[in-house]
Order: structure tokens, then sequence, then C-alpha cells
């Protein structure tokens, strides 16, 4: 009888695991373009340590209202090292392409969207 039993539990289980993967599928789908954004901001994070994300500062040029082409283009500059600075070489050369893409994009739109 416990045969029986514990096979019946297993059964049981399959719709309820086979629901939870589907939720989680769900989540995970519809999660992509906040995952987007968050990586962007992540990445900022690590401009904000020199580059004010407010656009005020003195010394470092402020990256605030430069396009997300212009910020794409400029890293990509640093990586193939076209662009003469250490400090945004190394930084550049961390970075995908993904994720290049990400932090133009998030702080284009910090530009577009004044604080």
């Amino acid at each position: 009888m416990t045969g029986k039993l514990g096979s019946r539990r297993v059964f049981s289980m399959r719709p309820v695991a086979r629901s939870a993967i589907a939720t989680g599928v769900l989540l995970f789908s519809q999660s992509g373009a906040a995952a987007g954004a968050d990586q962007g901001a992540q990445l900022a994070a690590t401009c904000a340590s020199c580059h004010r994300l407010d656009g005020g500062g003195t010394g470092i040029p402020s990256i605030i209202g430069l396009s997300e082409e212009r910020l794409t283009n400029a890293l990509l500059a640093y990586r193939a090292s076209e662009s003469p600075n250490h400090i945004m070489h190394v930084i550049a050369l961390s970075l995908s392409d993904e994720e290049i893409a990400s932090v133009a994009r998030y702080v284009a739109a910090l530009g577009s969207n004044p604080r």
C-alpha cells in the first residue's frame, strides 16, 4: 500500500511542479524589460562615482544630456583605445556590448527626464 501511496504523491506533484515552472517562465519573460533597466542603473552607479548623474560637478565632464548614440560611441572608442583615457579604457574593457548599450540607454534617459 505504501508503494501506491508514494506513487500517488509523485503523480499528484507533477501538476504542481508544471504549474510552478510555467509561472516562473511567465514571470521571467515579463521581467525582461525591467531587468534591462535595472542593469543600466547598476552599471550607471559605476559612472556616478566620477560623473555626477545629477548633471552637477566640476572637473570631470557631465554625461547627463548626452544621447544614447554618443554615449555608446564614446564607450566603444575608449574600449578600442581611440580616445586616450586610461581609466575609461579599463572601465569600457570590462563592459560587454550589451552592457554598454544598457548603460547608454539608461544615462540618456536620465538626461531626458530631469529630476
